[in-house]
C-alpha cells in the first residue's frame, strides 16, 4: 500500500485510491493518472483500501471487482457506509452483466471492462472531480523517438502515444498485430522508455524453441534434471531480473507451458526444472502475437485465465497498408542504411512503392530495398531493380479501368435499372429513358450491356438477356410455364448427355448453352415454351411465354 500524505494540499491535484490486486494493474493506472497531473494513493486489496478511506481524504475510487478477500462490490457497499457521496469507477476482466447492474445499484458511477482504454478512463475521472474543458492526454515527460523508427501516419502516432502513457509502469503488455509490422521495435521503445532500461531487455521466440527445450530456456534447469543437463542453467527470466523479457509468438505455447507462467505472471515465482526450490523474479513481461488470442481462446487452443493475465493494455500494430505515410519515409531510410545514403528513388519506383499493398508488411519493405540496393549500379533505383511481384501488382492496378466520375456513375446506375425493367431490351429501355437511336446516351447502352453487369436476381455477371431462366422467374412472377412440374427446379442437377431437343430439330448452339448452364436438357427447363407453340416448333429465345398468351 503506498503511503499517503494525510492532508490534501489546498488547491492541489486531486487525489485518487486506485485498488486493484494485480501489481501489474495498479501500476499501470498509478503511473497513467500521475502523468495526467492526478495524485494516487495504492491499495492491493478491498480491507487496505478501506483503511485508506478512514484516514485519508480522496476525491474518487476506482476499484477492481474480483479481488481476494472483500470483492470490489463489497469494498464499494461498506464504503458507501461512512462515504456517502465518494464517486467509484469499477473495472474488471471478467465482464458480467450482475456484476455491472450490481456496481450501479451500488453507486458506481461507470463500469469499465479491461483492458481499460485510457481515453475512456480519463475522461470519466476528470468528469467526477469536475476538472471542465477539452480532454487531452497528455503525453510521457521525456519521450522521444528514435531516430531509426518511422511514425508519419496517425495510426501509428497513436500506438506511440499510448505506449509513453504505460511504459513507466510494471503493467504486462499484449502487442498484437500482422507478420513484419514491428512489434518487437514497439517493444525495444516500450524498454527504452520505462524506468527498467538500464536493465536486460531478453527476447524469446516461442516458436522457434522445440516444446520439450522452451521449458529450460525460460526457467532455467537444474545439474542432470534431464539428458544433456551437465551443468546449471539459469532461465530467461532469471536473466531479465529487475529488466524486461519478451515472450514473441506466445501463442504458439503448449497448454502445458501455458500453465506455468500463469504463477510467474501473478506474483513472479518459478521453479527450476529438476529443482524444487521457490524462485522469483522482477521481470517486466512483454507478449506479442500475430494470432487472435481471443479466437484462440474460443476455439480452446489458449488459456483463458492466462489470456487475461496478459491483455492488461493491448498495443495494436496496423499492417502497413493502413500507414501509407509511412511507406516512403521507411523506404528511404532502408535505402541510405544499405547504400550509405548515396541512392535514390525514381518516380516510377515511388509511384510502385505506393501503389503495392505490402502483405509482408515493413519486413518485406525492407528486403526489396536491400534487392534494389544490390541491383542498382549507380545511385537511381529503377522500377526493374524491385521485385517482379512488385512491379506485376502495379502494372495490374496501372491497367485497371479508371474510377468513372459521379455523373458517369449515376448514368450507368439509371441505365442499368431501366434494362432490367425492360428484360434487357435496348428498344424497350431507350424508349423508356426517352433516348433516340442517334444520340451517345444509346450507344451507352451498349457499352453497359457489354460489361459485366450483374442480374439483379442472381448476382451473375454478363445476365444480359435474363438468359437463366430463374432470375425471369423472379423478375416476371408467374409468367413461366412450366411443362413437367416434376422437374428439379436446382440448377445444380447433374449433366445429361446432348440430346436433341423434342421439336425436332438439331439442338443450336443456344439451347445448348442453357442446358450446360442448368443442367438438364431442354424439355425439362424451368421456361420451356409453351404448349401452344406446338411441339415442332423451335424456340426463338429461352424466354418464359406467358400461359395465357
Amino acid at each position: 500500500m503506498t503511503p499517503p500524505d494525510p492532508k490534501l494540499a489546498p488547491g492541489g491535484p486531486p487525489r485518487i485510491l486506485i485498488v486493484d490486486d494485480d501489481a501489474g494493474q495498479r501500476s499501470l493506472l498509478d503511473s497513467f493518472l500521475q502523468s495526467q497531473g492526478f495524485e494516487t494513493v495504492t491499495a492491493a486489496s478491498g480491507e487496505q483500501a478501506l483503511e485508506v478511506l478512514s484516514s485519508v481524504p480522496v476525491q474518487m475510487m476506482i476499484s477492481d471487482v474480483r479481488m481476494p478477500g472483500i470483492s470490489g462490490l463489497e469494498t464499494l457497499r461498506r464504503a458507501r457506509g461512512d462515504h456517502t457521496v465518494l464517486p467509484v469507477l469499477m473495472v474488471t476482466a471478467y465482464p458480467d452483466i450482475r456484476d455491472a447492474v450490481g456496481a450501479i445499484r451500488g453507486g458506481a458511477v461507470n463500469y469499465l471492462e479491461k483492458p481499460i482504454d485510457l481515453d475512456e478512463l480519463l475522461a470519466t475521472v476528470r468528469k467526477v472531480v469536475g476538472l471542465e474543458g477539452e480532454v487531452t492526454v497528455k503525453l510521457g515527460a521525456n519521450k522521444h523517438l528514435p531516430d531509426y523508427i518511422v511514425a508519419q501516419s496517425p495510426f501509428m502516432q497513436s500506438v506511440f502515444r499510448d505506449a509513453s502513457l504505460v511504459a513507466a509502469s510494471d503493467s504486462r503488455i499484449l502487442i498484437t498485430g500482422e507478420s513484419g509490422v514491428g512489434k518487437e521495435v514497439v517493444a525495444d521503445v516500450l524498454h527504452a522508455w520505462s524506468p527498467r532500461a538500464p536493465h536486460p531487455f531478453v527476447k524469446v521466440n516461442c516458436a522457434a524453441i522445440p516444446e520439450n527445450l522452451l521449458e529450460s530456456e525460460l526457467f532455467g534447469h537444474e545439474k542432470g534434471s534431464f539428458t544433456g543437463a551437465y551443468t546449471q542453467r539459469i532461465g530467461r527470466f532469471e536473466e531479465a531480473d529487475l529488466g524486461t523479457i519478451l515472450l514473441d509468438e506466445i501463442a504458439e505455447l503448449s497448454p502445458r507451458l501455458q500453465a506455468k507462467l500463469l504463477r510467474i505472471t501473478q506474483d513472479g515465482g518459478f521453479q527450476r526444472v529438476g529443482s524444487n526450490k521457490e524462485r522469483h523474479t522482477h521481470t517486466r513481461l512483454l507478449a506479442a502475437t500475430n494470432r487472435n488470442l481471443e479466437q484462440a481462446v474460443q476455439k480452446g487452443q489458449f488459456r483463458n485465465d492466462l489470456f487475461y493475465r496478459l491483455d492488461v493494455i493491448e498495443l495494436f500494430v496496423p499492417p502497413l497498408r493502413e500507414r501509407r505515410p509511412d511507406i516512403l519515409p521507411l523506404a528511404s531510410r532502408f535505402i541510405a542504411e544499405f547504400s550509405n545514403r548515396r541512392a535514390r528513388f525514381s518516380p516510377a519506383v515511388a509511384a510502385c512503392l505506393e501503389n503495392y499493398r505490402w502483405p509482408g508488411n515493413v519486413r518485406e519493405l525492407r528486403n526489396a530495398m536491400e534487392r534494389a540496393t544490390l541491383l542498382c549500379h549507380g545511385e537511381l533505383i529503377l522500377p526493374e531493380h524491385l521485385p517482379m511481384r512488385i512491379r506485376q501488382k502495379v502494372q495490374e492496378f496501372e491497367k485497371a479501368e479508371p474510377t468513372p466520375s459521379p455523373l458517369e456513375d449515376l448514368e450507368r446506375h439509371a441505365i442499368i435499372q431501366a434494362l432490367r425493367d425492360n428484360r434487357f431490351n435496348r428498344t424497350e429501355t431507350a424508349k423508356a429513358l426517352g433516348i433516340s437511336r442517334r444520340t451517345g446516351p444509346y450507344r451507352q447502352i451498349d457499352r453497359v450491356l457489354q460489361a459485366n453487369v450483374p442480374c439483379a436476381p442472381c448476382g451473375k455477371a454478363r445476365c444480359k438477356a435474363v438468359k437463366p431462366c430463374d432470375c425471369l422467374r423472379s423478375i416476371l412472377p408467374g409468367a413461366v410455364a412450366t411443362q413437367n412440374p416434376s422437374a428439379p427446379e436446382s440448377p445444380a442437377s447433374p449433366a445429361l448427355p446432348n440430346t436433341n431437343p423434342p421439336h425436332g430439330f438439331p439442338e443450336t448452339a443456344w439451347e445448348r448453352q442453357c442446358r450446360r448452364t442448368h443442367g438438364r436438357p431442354l424439355e425439362d427447363h424451368p421456361s420451356r415454351w409453351s404448349s401452344v407453340h406446338g411441339p415442332a416448333r423451335r424456340p426463338r429465345r429461352c424466354e418464359p411465354t406467358p400461359v395465357n398468351r
